[in-house]
């Protein structure tokens, strides 16, 4: 979840790698079947693949593995987390054995059977599900690290769930060991500095990674995993992301391939390896990557942190016009929302109870470009507390703001 980011527009650029938005944007695997393509016949090795729309149009599980207070804040108090900043924090205040008893609470309710079937009656097909290096519990230092228990089965749960309803699946390390950014519960902990850059960290994000793939391609709850994104939201300075391109985005690859290769995966039943792309600002990924096949990228867009004239005039044309900066392709708009800056965000002209209109056209300018630019869109979140439908997708179709079928888009004229 991102809190700071000068705006960039984009522009997908040719590399090599194993799948491309080609004339009608279509995902092939290394045997040339589409896995967007429900018309062929499905051959039942080739998995990860997409129903209905040849786009991805998708939701974040935000706040469900990785616990961001300000999202679901009345839970978070519920579960005696109160003035906690993180889930490292408050596994502190309670003790480990109160913490992991509230937190699966939280695992078990939080997304349902029912919020999937909801999903898939809205025409979505893809799911983006932050997790934590914590999960693989080995990895915790016990006498320094404190995160909740458990929680790979209930990953293991809605993983099901989702392949069961055809969902692609987006599984993205949203929590790097040592933190990837300081101050940030996306994390997992609270962290006065960023410690992830530094080569015993770069090793245990490497075993979860491993650890993870091993787990996708052997449980078949795991079935419709496509991708795993190797980091979330680095720092912006290149400087300080130099090792994670020269030495931690290398040895990511390779493990995620080695434990491939070790399972006898055909290359076409690879997974996808996303890292964030150019436009982040953490450097050209692919700098130091020798090997690109099944490459896939990342890039977030919020107008909210943007450095572009504040009105609804601005945000409709920038948002339908974003396409003018440099990036790598394929490209996945694995977050955006429709919330606007802190300080009009309850002005009158911004007021989300007046001015549905605006956001819907807004939804719709920007859909439309991430599908025209990108391979599609993933949106940050499926639900929150705020009762702020620019958070909540689902909130939003209940508001009219968002179409219970994306496709509907298209007839509103927003571009």
């Amino acid at each position: 979840m991102l809190y700071s980011l000068g705006y960039i527009a984009l522009l997908f650029i040719s590399s090599a790698c194993g799948w491309m938005p080609e004339e009608h944007r279509s995902m092939t695997n290394k045997t040339g079947f589409n896995l967007f393509d429900t018309a062929t016949d499905h051959n039942s090795t080739d998995k990860r693949w997409l129903p209905g729309s040849g786009k991805i149009r998708g939701v974040n599980l935000g706040s469900l593995f990785v616990i961001e207070p300000w999202i679901n804040s009345d839970e978070w108090s519920s579960m005696g987390c109160g003035e906690q900043h993180s889930e490292f924090d408050c596994v502190i205040h309670l003790g480990q054995m109160q913490a992991n008893a509230v937190f699966q609470s939280h695992w078990g309710s939080w997304i349902t059977q029912a919020d999937i079937a909801q999903m898939q009656s809205y025409g979505l097909n893809t799911i983006r599900i932050p997790v934590g290096y914590w999960m693989l519990e080995s990895l915790v230092y016990a006498d320094s690290e404190n995160f909740p228990q458990g929680g790979f089965s209930y990953l293991e749960q809605v993983c099901g769930w989702a392949s069961d309803a055809g969902f692609y699946i987006i599984i993205d390390m949203h929590g790097a060991p040592g933190a990837q950014v300081s101050q940030n519960a996306d994390t997992g902990q609270w962290a006065s500095t960023p410690g992830f850059y530094v080569s015993w960290q770069y090793n245990r994000a490497t075993q979860f990674l491993s650890w993870l793939t091993q787990n996708i391609h052997s449980n078949n709850n795991f079935r419709n995993v496509g991708m795993i994104g190797i980091v979330n939201e680095p720092v912006q300075i290149a400087d300080t992301t130099a090792t994670m391109r020269q030495t931690y985005y290398p040895n990511a690859f390779n493990a995620i391939r080695a434990a491939e290769s070790a399972a006898g995966v055909s290359a076409n039943n690879y997974l996808h390896i996303q890292a964030m792309n150019q436009n982040w600002g953490s450097g050209d990924p692919n700098q130091y990557l020798t090997d690109l096949y099944f490459a896939a990228y990342d890039d977030h867009r919020y107008l909210k942190w943007a450095n572009v004239e504040v009105s609804q005039a601005s945000y409709i044309s920038t948002s339908c016009t974003d396409t003018d900066a440099g990036g790598n392709t394929p490209t996945v708009v694995g977050e955006f929302s429709l919330s606007v800056p802190d300080d009009v965000q309850w002005t009158a002209a911004w007021d989300p109870s007046t001015q549905q209109a605006f956001y819907k056209q807004w939804f719709a300018a920007q859909v439309m470009t991430y599908e025209r630019t990108a391979i599609g869109w993933v949106f940050w979140t499926w639900k929150t507390q705020l009762g702020d439908y620019r958070w909540s997708y689902q909130d939003a179709v209940t508001a009219g703001v968002i179409p219970v079928n994306p496709e509907d888009v298209y007839s509103y004229g927003a571009c």
